[in-house]
């Protein structure tokens, strides 16, 4: 399986008098797993239909080893794009076994074996069709897709939509799993951070058209702190930082800052008995991404 080193520079996209991506440059090196966050309207679709050249740049270029991806055949290959979209009326009464072998004919890395296993796993009945199918099962069913495919370039856009909680956790497991088996770009949006935080080992964050953040997730994560104990003493303890959260229980507050400290601070928390500890991602991304008017 080849691997692409994906290089983005000065990206930009309007529609009409939008402008919905902002000069974005970045790069993204073969065989890791990407997060890709942001709100609503953010511009993370946008972002990835580039990336499968759904459409065209207004400005920039986004090449693959060297080349540009637009109406590049090679590289058209070896992208899939997976995303939470209905079926048409022609997918939709199709047999869930033809829908699949249809997937299959323009994917070269499809392995049939694997989808068939997948197709075990979340349950969906090849015999029915796709418009019998519930909404977590056609979700599911977009997934095995992905998965099976096997792409040098993997995109889910949001896909586990309409699944439950046990079908999230089967795609969440078989991601890291096959990716260990068959490494690959894989690119992961999501609003559910809290749920797919571990999966990242990069990640993207977008905010109104803008990159904020490229970063290794360990990385991003060490930039926020929490800190409990006694509610005087992290009061005391936080003034003058900047405050992602507080929460206070009787007499013990927790706290979560922005920002990393010193050995010497750690050392004062230890001598006032304040516990100290890391800051999820997801809280992280709620601090960087917010709104003046929620300050």
């Amino acid at each position: 399986m080849e691997m692409y080193q994906i290089n983005g520079r000065n990206v930009s996209l309007q529609f009409k008098n939008k402008k919905v991506l902002k000069d974005i440059s970045f790069q993204l090196d073969g065989n890791k797993i990407y997060g890709l966050l942001g709100r609503n309207g953010a511009g993370k679709t946008t972002l990835l239909s580039l990336l499968a050249t759904f459409h065209r740049l207004n400005d920039g270029e986004i090449t693959a080893n060297g080349e540009a991806i637009f109406e590049n055949r090679k590289y058209v290959e070896s992208v899939v794009f997976i995303r939470d979209e209905k079926f048409d009326d022609v997918q939709a009464e199709q047999k869930v076994k033809r829908w699949l072998r249809g997937q299959s004919l323009f994917r070269p890395n499809f392995d049939k074996g694997y989808a068939e296993k997948l197709m075990k796993r979340f349950k969906i009945p090849m015999n029915q069709t796709v418009s019998e199918l519930s909404r977590g099962k056609q979700s599911a069913l977009h997934v095995v897709s992905g998965l099976a495919s096997r792409a040098p370039i993997t995109i889910f856009d949001e896909a586990y939509l309409g699944m439950d909680a046990p079908a999230r956790e089967i795609f969440y497991e078989e991601v890291l799993q096959d990716y260990m088996e068959y490494p690959r770009t894989i690119i992961l949006s999501t609003h559910l951070i809290s749920e797919m935080e571990s999966m990242f080992e990069e990640v993207l964050i977008i905010d109104r058209g803008e990159l904020l953040v490229h970063e290794e997730v360990d990385s991003l994560r060490s930039k926020g702190t929490s800190l409990t104990g006694e509610k005087q003493l992290v009061d005391d303890f936080i003034k003058g930082k900047e405050i992602l959260k507080e929460q206070v229980l009787g007499q013990t507050k927790r706290a979560m800052i922005f920002g990393e400290l010193s050995n010497e601070e750690r050392e004062l928390a230890k001598t006032k008995n304040i516990e100290v500890g890391p800051v999820s991602l997801q809280e992280l991304f709620i601090h960087l991404t917010k709104e003046e008017d929620e300050e």
